[in-house]
């Protein structure tokens, strides 16, 4: 994995001499890196190991996916059959962390699938979901509501469902309606920690289906290009040969705007959405070429306003010549006003494994972003205050409870 700061070299022997001769922030930063002692005091709930042993969590999901069994039908109750076939558009219903494995497979497969894929962020679906859909709902805790409000959505049509969770209602439900569920392992610090199990069962299932055949080869050479960025970027491997802890002080206090374009679009939003949680920050992600159509435009602005800004760049060995050209001259217009251009190279010979290298990647900056910062990764205190007040007003559980009845 090869991450560029594009203002170099310019920059790069000043940069070197703050770091070797001023006892400042940089240097803090560095002996908390490079200090696993300290780091796991900081990373309470682990975080940053969960990233680690990401490649050995894929593995498990893959196996865990293959013994799903989809039945031809089933019947739900007396007036609703659902029947199981090959359908004709796919949704992924979900949020957050557990909604981003759908991003993931839609710009995965956006050249190879011939149907619709799409990602349902709501408590209701679009309406063309219908009989001929598939509704695959993903709720690492199997409470959130407005994934199971989907569910309930997706049953009522006779969408072909699958639910997958570590457990809650989203699994209670499933086993009342008889629907076809996926149990996957509890204990992680937080969905986000979760994206092998989000993510490669959705891959087989694809597969099962006859939406894609011949994964497997991809897989094998994503899970080694995992490992391999796992191994590299591990908490005992120092920051001068470790890309991920020095992308995060490259990083430093800056807001990131992370620029994706075709397959790494999806991989862009996962990034925003790690600094987000794990780095408890402001960023935005962006995708070529639409940012050249209205967000370089911004970047006009003052640097009292700009000036605090990083933008990295997701960047592919084979990039069509149109969009590098794009990518290329909007470097030079960042360059004149944010504080740092940043580059992720992905990795590997097929689509799937350069998207999970540079996505892992991201998680691993974004850990250890916090962690230089002093900050625990895992909690998300605003997420957790909004749950509790919006229990106060509307108890949505009970709610879904007395429909599930009326189904039944």
């Amino acid at each position: 994995m090869r991450i560029r700061n594009l203002r170099l070299p310019l920059l790069l022997k000043a940069w070197k001499l703050k770091m070797m001769s001023v006892k400042g922030e940089i240097m803090s930063k560095f002996s908390i890196l490079d200090s696993p002692s300290e780091i796991r005091g900081i990373d309470k709930s682990n975080m940053l190991e969960a990233c680690e042993k990401t490649p050995s969590y894929c593995r498990d999901a893959i196996q865990l996916a293959k013994k799903i069994h989809i039945p031809n039908k089933i019947k739900v109750s007396r007036e609703l059959t659902i029947n199981y076939e090959k359908p004709s558009n796919i949704v992924v219903a979900g949020m957050g962390g557990s909604a981003i494995g759908g991003e993931l497979l839609k710009d995965w497969l956006r050249d190879r699938a011939l149907i619709p894929i799409e990602v349902s962020r709501d408590y209701t679906l679009p309406a063309y979901v219908n009989d001929r859909s598939l509704v695959i709902a993903v709720s690492y805790s199997g409470e959130t509501e407005e994934t199971l409000g989907a569910f309930i959505d997706a049953v009522r049509r006779r969408s072909m469902v699958i639910a997958i969770s570590s457990g809650g209602h989203l699994q209670k439900f499933s086993q009342d309606l008889k629907i076809p569920h996926m149990k996957i392992p509890s204990g992680f610090p937080a969905p986000r920690a979760a994206i092998s199990y989000t993510f490669f069962p959705l891959a087989v299932l694809m597969e099962k289906l006859h939406v894609v055949d011949y994964i497997d080869l991809e897989i094998e050479e994503t899970l080694s290009t995992l490992q391999n960025i796992s191994n590299e970027n591990a908490l005992n491997i120092p920051t001068r040969k470790n890309e991920a802890k020095r992308l995060a002080l490259e990083i430093g206090n800056t807001i990131p705007i992370v620029c994706g374009f075709g397959q790494y679009n999806s991989v862009a939003r996962r990034l925003k959405c790690q600094f987000n949680e794990n780095s408890k920050i402001p960023s935005r992600f962006e995708a070529f070429s639409e940012l050249n159509h209205n967000e370089i435009v911004g970047w006009e602005g003052p640097e009292t306003m700009t000036g605090n800004l990083s933008v990295i760049l997701l960047r592919d060995p084979d990039e069509p010549p149109e969009i590098k050209r794009r990518i290329e001259i909007t470097r030079k217009i960042a360059s004149e006003k944010f504080s740092r251009i940043l580059e992720i190279q992905a990795n590997g010979q097929q689509r799937l494994p350069r998207m999970m290298s540079a996505m892992h990647m991201g998680d691993f900056v974004s850990i250890y972003l916090a962690l230089a910062k002093n900050i625990d990764p895992t909690p998300t205190r605003n997420i957790a205050y909004l749950k509790q007040e919006l229990k106060k007003d509307l108890d949505k559980i009970t709610v879904y409870q007395k429909e599930i009845k009326r189904i039944i």
